[in-house]
């Protein structure tokens, strides 16, 4: 599988121009499997979500079926969405078929206030697609191992993210751990730019299941990366290593 991650700055608010710019650079790079755009990729990160938080259907959502039908390839990202009142930091996995996967952000970052305005979600959520288990998850839910553990039940994980320049050496390292500790893939693709409180200054990257990087974006520039995820291979080193069989049984309390 073929997977291209898009590392994208973001116009403050609106949507309209960054599906416009979005289409563009997936139409340059035509030919994957899946792309991977960021965190609120059509606002940026909005903790004060009222007036800028899209509805539940929104037509960025619509643009991502048709996107996924014209390039016959899967498009991930996540949409501020409000919905009856609630907000949610919200990941949709749009298939060519109009099949949607959405999965509402766990881990709610406390520290910039995004706890005070959106919901959080309680359901872990895996999708797949051409051979791939994907489990989806938003920014800040890198930093808890518990919620990304393997339990065999996926091959790669799909981090989106806004996170911002002073922490970005913990994005990166958290990335290769949790590529490692759970004999997976991981896609993170994180934005550039700034918004109205932070600087964004990427750390794109595809790391392999042994923690090598296998495509990475350079810092501070709009840039797309893409990498093969080889299933054979994986499975391959599952069954020579099998640390997954080794670990510790857990169950999460909500």
């Amino acid at each position: 599988m073929n997977v291209k991650i898009l590392q994208h700055d973001i116009t403050w608010a609106n949507p309209t121009e960054n599906v416009k710019h979005l289409n563009a650079l997936i139409d340059s790079q035509k030919g994957a499997d899946l792309y991977v755009l960021t965190e609120m990729f059509s606002t940026g990160f909005a903790t004060q979500p009222e007036g800028i938080a899209e509805p539940d259907g929104c037509e960025t959502l619509e643009w991502m079926k048709r996107k996924a039908k014209e390039c016959n390839a899967a498009i991930a990202g996540s949409i501020a969405i409000e919905k009856d009142g609630n907000y949610y930091n919200r990941f949709y996995f749009v298939k060519p078929d109009g099949e949607v996967t959405q999965y509402n952000k766990r881990h709610l970052f406390t520290y910039g206030g995004e706890h005070k305005r959106f919901t959080r979600g309680e359901e872990r959520v895996i999708v797949e697609w051409r051979g791939v288990r994907f489990l989806l998850l938003v920014c800040y839910d890198l930093r808890f191992p518990v919620w990304s553990r393997n339990r065999g039940d996926y091959d790669a994980i799909l981090y989106v993210a806004n996170w911002p320049t002073p922490r970005v050496e913990a994005w990166s390292a958290l990335l290769r751990a949790r590529a490692i500790e759970n004999q997976c893939y991981v896609a993170g693709v994180n934005r550039v730019g700034t918004d109205p409180n932070c600087e964004y200054c990427g750390g794109s990257a595809i790391i392999s299941p042994y923690g090598k990087t296998l495509a990475t974006c350079e810092d501070g520039k709009e840039c797309i990366a893409s990498a093969a995820f080889d299933m054979q291979e994986l499975e391959a080193f599952r069954e020579k290593f099998p640390v997954l069989n080794d670990a510790d049984d857990f169950k999460i309390e909500n």
